[in-house]
């Protein structure tokens, strides 16, 4: 269990998938993460796992088709080995470390690595879908160059949740990878979401994922993720800079 008591893993169903990759899609900037995640879990026809809860999450009722949900879960298959961890609210910056500490004490045993994904916003029309990735292991760096993955130049931050966990992996030994993500900044990008999948997802995890009605549902994602969106941006204008919560990827 979590060494934060006030946030844990509950899981509902036994692994069967051997050593999966853990595929993060949490909302951050573009909603790239969460429109590729859920489109990843929906095409893989995952089953729920588990859900993670937290006092620190707002206090909301998530719902689907009628029936209420967990706002934070986690999903899992076998053909192939893949894990998915999604929410419906954005994760507020009092709740991104023992988010990220939940993980990695009640999850993390469960993956082999983990893939994260980060918005970084796109300065022209032609930058979007562009993906860059940083590693924190010889062996994934290896992974994402034979994947035709791009790593990135120089140097950065990268911020929010998706820092948290990455920063996390890093210190504790557990293979995880970033795909940074060029989008739209201020709307839902169904098209950035496409690209990371078909471009970096696709080869690196080895599964096949048809993204066209990405393209084809584009306004209508766009409209389902709009109260995320207004709910994250209400957070970071919230924040107060910080290495761990904000920065040019988030």
């Amino acid at each position: 269990m979590s060494p934060d008591s006030s946030t844990r893993f509950e899981k509902t169903t036994e692994l069967t998938a051997d050593s999966p990759t853990l595929i993060e899609g949490l909302p951050g900037l573009g909603l790239v993460a969460s429109i590729a995640v859920d489109q990843i879990t929906k095409q893989l026809g995952l089953e729920q796992h588990g859900s993670i809860v937290s006092d620190d999450f707002p206090s909301v009722a998530a719902f689907e088709e009628g029936r209420v949900r967990d706002a934070v879960r986690v999903y899992a298959g076998e053909d192939p080995d893949v894990m998915t961890l999604q929410s419906d609210v954005p994760i507020p910056p009092t709740a991104v470390d023992s988010l990220s500490r939940c993980v990695l004490s009640d999850v993390a045993d469960e993956f082999e690595r983990a893939v994260f994904l980060a918005g970084a916003p796109a300065e022209s029309q032609e930058e979007i879908g562009e993906v860059a990735g940083v590693a924190t292991s010889d062996q994934l760096e290896t992974s994402m160059t034979e994947a035709g993955i791009t790593l990135a130049d120089g140097s950065g931050v990268i911020g929010g949740v998706t820092g948290a966990l990455l920063d996390d992996c890093y210190r504790n030994d557990v293979p995880a990878a970033v795909l940074l993500v060029r989008s739209n900044p201020y709307i839902p990008d169904p098209g950035a979401a496409r690209a990371v999948i078909e471009d970096a997802l696709e080869p690196l995890v080895e599964f096949d994922i048809d993204t066209q009605e990405l393209l084809e549902q584009a306004e209508e994602i766009q409209q389902q993720k709009q109260q995320i969106a207004e709910q994250l941006q209400q957070y970071q204008q919230q924040q107060e800079p910080d290495p761990r919560t904000a920065g040019m990827y988030q």
